[in-house]
């Protein structure tokens, strides 16, 4: 929020929200030395474009660099298309590493284990994610010659990446992410699918189990499943596959993790079988990609494709071409992180062009997303996008040639002579460039259709999806009062005051059934090279047996993956204490701290006035150390022989005035506790105080130092700090509303995400 604050938007003359300035001037504009934006969105895209086209030259020495620019730049500032994160970011800067998505190889071995976190951070450094498949390495407690000592297994190695990441700051742009994926038939696979259940360890995986078709059909009629020693290949046990199925159902509805993908499936739609085996996705699952593979991807705004309440098929298919050309030259002008991932990139040329604004779509054409008219339109969509991106890649190939790898590849027929890309279709979450392009997110159903945002000045203003403020008001229905009534919920669904072929079509994420997402997504992937990344939503009160009838669904519909989210199963990192149950109301109970005790807590003063106890020569206590953005804050918290009695803190690099304003609070804190003060009060006051340099630590965010004295007083005093988990949860940065997206939470309004 403050971060926000202290950021002058931008000017412009784009067709740009507030929204996406706020998002550019966070995350995309380039900087002078004081942090201060340099460049205007315009200029953004014309860095874009210019260094993007000039790969042109590479091919055709006479080619009109500038007549592309132009081209790539319409599409872009007409919102029409716009390329990944770091490829807005980093083209035509100094970095200029521009893809999104890598895949790294881990084998059984210290090297290779210790040189692949290595290659993490360089390229979390750079602005990407990565992708491991830990499968290789032999399970826990199996011996190892060398040292005859025994191996601690994938997920303990799982855990130095995490540290990795979590030190790796991405060019201040990007934060770290990684997919972990282990086969389900490795020894270890009970212990990797709850290995997420604490939700302080391997807060910057998601992860996976590789479901092969051998364990799915052992599923069905109840066989066993046997698990494999990747090093020695032989048999280590054999387990009822319908029980392991089982364990990942139960971790999956109780956090939404481990998600699934279907190995064999992948494989079987690999585009180059003899260059190896797929092994691993990218962190939101969409992208197969071979070890020291990187994909490049960009999106296409729908929203901007109708005329005349129609599609604009003529506009669209001009649009792919002009996309396909500029993901095909971010290959060549792009900087990798390293010499392998280059060759193995160039060998494939894979690119993946997806699409946002499907749900924006929807609604302009009157249609509801959970109906046979809009799976049929998705599948209408998807198939016209595919084979209009292939004839484009074709096209190119005809002029620049082939993608090396070609020979043996599945286009290696007569029927398709010319191919520059091994892949041209993804649709991947789309999070902060669906806010730049003003659309909804990927194919993802609206998650609210108003709610309660925070501006640059700290005040609170309602933002409803402009579609349904327009025919709101077309009806004479729409209010500022009324929308502030919705922003409570997110829902029109019980709201009298709004039509009812309205409600129809602005349906939200968790008023669509499983059935009908899943039904959406199989759709989409029916014409999608790589994968489709989406999230499938359950309510609350959803059972393990709704889970089970998802995913065996998603298996027999064609789906290489599938990612779940019960409502209010995944905690987030905003500390909220609950308040006093109100009498006869349906609240949350009170957070209760210790019983009082029988002695008196005031003590009489000599001049007859009452006060604070005094402190007495012993105390003993607890000492805690806290990461803070200002450094290390050691807390200490003391009783005597009544109750909690003191708290101090100290920085050893504070000094001046913050070593001043933590002796105060700390002065204050224990005159408060002396004089009978109850610490849940005394927590309630100082928890959620923010800074502008919050920290992270154990996975939870701290936002101050005030706020780190309140976590250890209420540690001490051994009150529940209870974590926040309603519908419209809010955002660690900017308190706005969060939405589930791809297995991460993802925020509309400043563009936070952890995967992104």
């Amino acid at each position: 929020m403050s971060e926000n604050k202290k950021q002058k938007l931008p000017e412009t003359n784009l067709p740009l929200s507030e929204n996406a300035l706020v998002v550019l001037a966070k995350r995309y504009l380039r900087k002078n030395e004081d942090g201060s934006v340099a460049e205007r969105p315009e200029d953004m895209f014309h860095r874009v474009a210019h260094a993007i086209a000039r790969a042109d030259a590479f091919y055709d020495e006479k080619a009109d660099v500038e007549a592309t620019a132009l081209e790539f730049y319409e599409i872009m500032t007409n919102l029409k298309f716009m390329p990944n994160s770091p490829t807005l970011m980093n083209a035509g800067r100094d970095l200029g590493q521009l893809s999104a998505c890598f895949v790294l190889p881990v084998d059984d071995a210290i090297e290779s284990i210790f040189e692949a976190v290595k290659h993490t951070a360089m390229i979390h450094k750079s602005g990407g994610g990565t992708g491991f498949s830990f499968s290789r390495i032999r399970p826990e407690g199996d011996p190892v010659k060398t040292t005859h000592g025994v191996a601690s297994g994938p997920i303990s190695f799982m855990s130095i990446f995490d540290v990795a990441t979590e030190t790796i700051k991405q060019g201040g742009t990007r934060r770290g992410a990684n997919m972990g994926i282990l086969r389900v038939d490795h020894p270890d696979i009970e212990k990797f699918i709850t290995c997420k259940r604490d939700h302080k360890k391997l807060n910057n995986f998601n992860i996976s189990v590789a479901l092969t078709e051998a364990f799915m059909k052992a599923v069905e009629v109840d066989g066993d499943l046997s698990l494999f020693n990747p090093k020695t290949k032989k048999v280590v046990k054999k387990i009822k596959a319908k029980e392991l199925f089982e364990q990942i159902i139960d971790s999956a509805w109780a956090n939404g993790e481990p998600g699934i993908v279907f190995l064999d499936r992948i494989n079987a739609n690999n585009p180059t079988p003899h260059l190896g085996e797929i092994e691993s996705t990218n962190p939101c699952g969409e992208q197969p990609l071979l070890p020291y593979e990187s994909c490049n991807l960009g999106s296409i705004n729908l929203g901007k494709f109708i005329k005349n309440s129609a599609i604009d098929y003529d506009g669209l298919k001009q649009t792919i071409a002009q996309a396909v050309h500029f993901l095909d030259n971010v290959i060549d002008i792009n900087r990798f992180p390293l010499e392998e991932i280059r060759e193995n990139t160039q060998r494939t040329r894979k690119i993946g062009l997806g699409i946002m604004g499907f749900a924006d779509l929807l609604i302009s054409l009157g249609i509801p997303y959970n109906s046979r008219m809009a799976i049929h339109l998705a599948e209408e969509l998807m198939g016209f996008i595919d084979t209009e991106s292939k004839c484009a890649s074709a096209e190119l190939a005809r002029k620049r040639g082939n993608f090396p790898a070609y020979k043996g590849s599945v286009y290696d027929r007569p029927e398709t002579p010319f191919m520059r890309n091994a892949t041209t279709t993804t649709i991947a979450p789309t999070g902060t460039i669906s806010i730049i392009s003003g659309a909804s997110s990927g194919i993802e159903p609206l998650f609210a259709i108003s709610y309660i945002r925070r501006v640059l000045d700290g005040a609170e203003m309602v933002e409803a999806h402009p579609l349904f403020v327009r025919m709101m008001k077309d009806c004479g229905a729409y209010s500022a009062a009324l929308m502030e009534k919705i922003a409570r919920s997110g829902s029109i669904q019980d709201i009298a005051d709004v039509p009812e072929e309205l409600k129809r079509i602005f349906i939200t994420s968790l008023e669509i059934s499983p059935e009908d997402h899943i039904a959406i997504q199989a759709a989409f992937q029916r014409h999608t090279d790589n994968a489709v990344s989406k999230t499938i939503n359950f309510p609350e009160t959803a059972t393990k047996e709704d889970v089970k009838k998802a995913y065996m669904l998603a298996w027999r519909e064609g789906l290489k993956g599938i990612t779940i989210y019960r409502n209010n199963s995944r905690p987030v990192q905003v500390l909220n204490l609950k308040k006093e149950e109100a009498k006869g109301a349906s609240q949350p109970k009170a957070v209760s701290a210790p019983a009082a005790k029988e002695t008196p807590v005031y003590a009489a003063a000599s001049n007859g006035k009452i006060g604070p106890r005094p402190r007495p020569s012993r105390t003993f206590g607890m000492t805690e150390r806290v990461r803070t953005g200002c450094g290390y804050l050691y807390v200490t918290v003391n009783r005597d022989e009544r109750d909690l009695c003191e708290a101090f803190a100290q920085m050893g690099k504070a000094g001046g005035c913050a070593s001043c304003q933590m002796e105060a609070e700390s002065r204050l804190i224990s005159l408060a506790l002396r004089s009978g003060i109850s610490p849940s009060e005394i927590v309630k006051q100082l928890a959620g105080i923010r800074c502008p340099s919050p920290a992270w630590q154990q996975g939870e965010q701290v936002l101050s130092c005030p706020d780190a004295m309140a976590r250890v007083l209420a540690s001490a005093a051994e009150l529940t700090v209870k974590k926040e988990q309603s519908q419209m949860r809010l955002c660690p940065e900017c308190e706005a509303t969060l939405e589930p997206e791809s297995g991460c939470m993802v925020c509309r309004s400043c563009g936070y995400s952890k995967c992104d």
